[in-house]
């Protein structure tokens, strides 16, 4: 991992570690913003809980963990916080997202992250094979598998996606 101080911008640095796992040619581009999850899945045509949300929350106002999400839900910020080993957790404002990740809101990657960002995948998107992640600009994303997503991120499976009403 390079981390969030890589040159050549978001966009390269989820490029560079799309090529090394070979899914390179996955990413796909949009004219119109993916910025939020349904108009990620509207670009894609896909089911909106095939996208997936790259979402930072704080954990005890200091520790920041990603929560990887699916489209159609939100993240459950008590259940992030316990699987974090937390007493509470919010949602992290736009200047934490940035110095946690390296990335903006609405191009948050899950790739190319500090090595001690812990990664929290919602159990939920074990219904879809093919899921959708941003590749690291408001208008990108990734076609890959679950497994994959689960293997590139080295994220850790837990329930900390909340249905949304």
């Amino acid at each position: 991992m390079t981390g969030p101080a890589s040159p050549g911008g978001s966009a390269a640095r989820v490029r560079a570690v799309l090529s090394a796992h070979g899914l390179e040619d996955d990413v796909v581009y949009f004219e119109q913003s993916t910025r939020t999850a349904q108009m990620a899945a509207d670009a894609m045509g896909c089911e909106l809980g095939q996208i997936v949300k790259s979402l930072v929350f704080v954990v005890d106002d200091d520790r920041p963990i990603l929560a990887l999400v699916a489209g159609d839900r939100r993240g459950d910020a008590p259940a992030i916080a316990r699987e974090a080993g937390g007493a509470g957790a919010r949602l992290a404002d736009a200047e934490t997202v940035r110095a946690a990740t390296g990335y903006a809101i609405g191009g948050v990657s899950p790739f190319d992250l500090p090595d001690d960002l812990p990664v929290l995948v919602d159990d939920s998107l074990t219904r879809y094979g093919v899921v959708y992640p941003a590749a690291g600009t408001p208008a990108s994303m990734v076609r890959m598998t679950f497994g994959r997503l689960l293997e590139i991120t080295a994220g850790r499976l837990a329930p900390v996606g909340q249905a949304t009403e």
